[in-house]
């Protein structure tokens, strides 16, 4: 069964170790909440996990399947939500709810955009969301419907959480609204980097933040 049974995690040992270290982390800064942020998380990696095995075949044929994935992977997707938890340990009060949905938002986000790379380039010819012009299979910055529909299911499935713990409706749109907006983003800077300005590892950061910063507005303007 290989090593695919350790949850389909599709991490290295470097990746494991540093998964495992932003584990603790917000376990003792998410304090009450610890458990519910790293359920999250998880979440996040199994159906990471999951995406990057559909279509494992074809991916591998066409050189776009990443087996394992290092600690660098591990930060740019977890620094973003690891920070909130932080910010929720220091912060009391009405907010506190307000950072809760900020943190699924980032998850979110980065969910999506795990969808939008691993689903979206099992579809046809790719374009640059920037310059609506076909681009090479794998290329940062390319989305194909089939990548943008499987990133709207993963926000959604993420963002249901939000609604589940709260039963606010207009708290799980705007979740769900950001944490789509902060894959579309990931995108539009991927144009940037493919000219060489910022790499994989600013722009999954530059993913879950938007994320955020998103909800945290919307949130704000609509006074949760």
């Amino acid at each position: 069964m290989e090593r695919d049974c350790l949850l389909l995690l599709t991490l290295d040992e470097k990746g494991i170790v540093s998964a495992l270290i932003f584990a603790v982390l917000i376990l003792f800064f998410g304090g009450s909440e610890g458990l519910f942020f790293l359920s999250l998380l998880i979440l996040f990696l199994v159906l990471s996990a999951i995406a990057t095995n559909i279509g494992k075949k074809k991916k591998s044929e066409q050189g776009l399947y990443e087996k394992s994935r290092g600690w660098k992977n591990v930060v740019a997707n977890g620094l973003v939500p690891l920070l909130v938890v932080v910010l929720f340990y220091f912060v009391h009060g009405s907010f506190e709810e307000t950072l809760v949905f900020g943190y699924i938002a980032s998850i979110a986000a980065i969910t999506a955009d795990k969808f939008a790379s691993e689903i979206g380039v099992l579809d046809g010819t790719p374009i640059m969301l920037l310059t609506l012009k076909k681009i090479k299979k794998g290329t940062s910055g390319g989305v194909t419907a089939l990548g943008l529909a499987a990133s709207f299911v993963a926000a959604l499935l993420i963002a249901l959480t939000s609604f589940i713990i709260s039963l606010n409706l207009v708290a799980f749109l705007i979740v769900l609204f950001s944490g789509y907006m902060g894959n579309i983003i990931d995108s539009l800077l991927g144009y940037y980097e493919e000219k060489g300005f910022g790499n994989k590892f600013t722009t999954n950061l530059a993913c879950a933040l938007s994320g955020f910063i998103i909800s945290i507005i919307l949130l704000a303007l609509a006074g949760i």
